[in-house]
């Protein structure tokens, strides 16, 4: 006899990577409806569609979850070789005020932010899961900086080293956040060329353009 044909498959839970995709979404959707306050784990778990102990396997609390929900965003930062150390560094600037600009990424990472400033468990979350992780585009940059005899070598000393990548990223970080979301001014292709020069080239000749 004929092997009967194969029944439709039947819509089961997302595979794994298409769940951590909902569940990431879920999140952020949360915070800019309801808040850090009034968002739990079970409220992210209905939105995306999956049992609550799908996200308890992967995050032991609410802080966690939303610490790699906003990380999930940032990874998607990436460094185009534009052609120049100054190039480069208009880019990257742009690509992440444009990140920072979307409604998910600026409210969850303020409200993460915000939450961390009394919690030292979620902020070191945020340092491992955010702020290491990104320092790979300032590694990046300047290695591709090097090659084109723009950069000298790195320094001698790693933990020297790790100091001067740390400032960099810092510097650039921290005034594309503080222009962004606190002083909600725009960051323009004008604004990333002249703060730029300040960094690679001094007052003097941000001060001339």
């Amino acid at each position: 006899m004929p092997s009967p044909a194969p029944s439709p498959r039947r819509a089961g839970r997302p595979r794994s990577t298409e769940a951590d995709a909902a569940i990431m979404d879920a999140t952020r959707e949360a915070l800019v409806d309801v808040g850090w306050s009034k968002l739990t784990v079970g409220h992210v778990a209905a939105r995306a569609g999956v049992a609550k102990t799908t996200l308890y396997r992967r995050w032991s609390n609410k802080g966690e979850l939303v610490v790699h929900a906003v990380a999930s965003l940032f990874d998607e930062l990436e460094l185009p070789d534009c052609g120049s150390l100054q190039a480069d560094v208009e880019c990257v600037v742009l690509a992440f005020a444009d990140l920072l600009q979307r409604p998910g990424t600026n409210a969850s990472l303020m409200a993460v932010v915000a939450e961390s400033t009394h919690d030292p468990v979620l902020r070191e979350h945020i340092r491992n899961a955010i702020v290491e992780r990104q320092k790979r585009l300032v590694l990046q940059g300047r290695e591709r900086a090097q090659a084109r005899g723009e950069l000298p070598p790195d320094a001698a000393d790693p933990e020297e080293d790790a100091r001067l990548v740390d400032l960099i990223f810092d510097v650039i970080a921290g005034a594309v956040v503080h222009r962004t979301l606190v002083s909600a001014e725009p960051v323009d292709p004008e604004w990333a060329s002249r703060f730029t020069t300040l960094i690679l080239h001094g007052l003097a000749a941000a001060a001339s353009r």
